[in-house]
C-alpha cells in the first residue's frame, strides 16, 4: 500500500482546512480509485484494499467514510450521476438566459452531456452497466438518481410543449429517457470506437438527430 502523506498539502487538501474540507476531498479521492479500478476489473474483483491503495489512504480511511463497498458504490453512482443532472441544468439554464428556444436548450444539453462523459467515461460505463442489472443492492438508488437526470430533460421538453415549440402529442417521458440515453450510448460508442473523432463532430451528428427527430414535431405542430 502506498505509504505517501494522509493529510494537508501531501492528499490535495491545503493545510489547515476545515474537517468537512477535508473529508470531502478524501471522498473524491476514493469515488476516483473505485471507479477506474471497477471499470477495470469489475465490481466483485474490486477489493477496499485496493481501492485504499489507489486513493492513497489507510484501509480503515474508506470503512471512515463508507460503511462498506456496497455503500461506496451506491455513493458513486448518486454524486456521479447528480453531477451530470447539474452539467445539464446549468447548460438548459445558460441557454434560456441568452434568449434560446427549448430545443436549443436541448442542443446545449447533449453537448454538455458529451463533455461529461468525456471527463469521465468511467463512470458513465458503470452507470449504463448497472441499468441492465436488477438484482443489485443499490437498484433503488440507482432508479431514483436516473430520475434526477431525466427529469431535467424532461423540464425542458414540458416548456418546449406548454410554450408552443413542439407537440402537445410528445411523450415527455419517453422522449427524455430516448434524448439520454442517445447521448450517453453515442458518448461510450466514440470513447471507445471512435476516439479520432471530435467532440465537436460527435455534438454535430446528435444535434441533427434532434432537429431532425424533436424539432421535427414542433414544425409539424405549427404547420397549418
Amino acid at each position: 500500500m502506498s505509504q505517501g502523506p494522509r493529510g494537508g498539502a501531501g492528499n490535495g487538501t491545503a493545510p489547515g482546512a476545515s474537517p468537512v474540507t477535508r473529508r470531502t476531498s478524501t471522498r473524491r479521492r476514493l469515488f476516483d480509485a473505485a471507479v477506474t479500478l471497477i471499470a477495470e476489473q469489475g465490481f466483485s474483483a474490486t477489493t477496499v484494499d485496493e481501492i485504499a491503495d489507489r486513493a492513497g489512504v489507510a484501509k480503515g480511511t474508506v470503512y471512515y467514510n463508507f460503511a462498506s463497498k456496497n455503500v461506496l458504490y451506491e455513493e458513486l453512482l448518486r454524486d456521479g450521476i447528480d453531477l451530470l443532472a447539474d452539467s445539464l441544468r446549468r447548460a438548459a439554464d445558460s441557454t434560456a438566459a441568452r434568449g434560446g428556444t427549448r430545443v436549443d436548450a436541448l442542443d446545449a444539453m447533449i453537448r454538455a452531456g458529451l463533455d461529461f462523459i468525456a471527463c469521465s467515461p468511467a463512470l458513465i460505463q458503470l452507470y449504463v452497466a448497472e441499468l441492465w442489472r436488477t438484482n443489485r443492492t443499490w437498484r433503488a438508488t440507482l432508479t431514483s438518481v436516473r430520475g434526477r437526470a431525466q427529469s431535467v430533460v424532461e423540464a425542458v421538453l414540458r416548456e418546449a410543449v406548454e410554450t408552443g415549440e413542439l407537440s402537445d402529442e410528445l411523450d415527455i417521458p419517453l422522449t427524455a429517457s430516448a434524448l439520454l440515453g442517445m447521448v450517453l450510448v453515442a458518448a461510450l460508442d466514440w470513447q471507445s470506437f471512435q476516439p479520432d473523432r471530435s467532440v465537436e463532430e460527435v455534438h454535430a451528428a446528435l444535434s441533427r438527430l434532434l432537429q431532425g427527430r424533436v424539432g421535427a414535431a414542433g414544425r409539424e405542430r405549427n404547420t397549418p
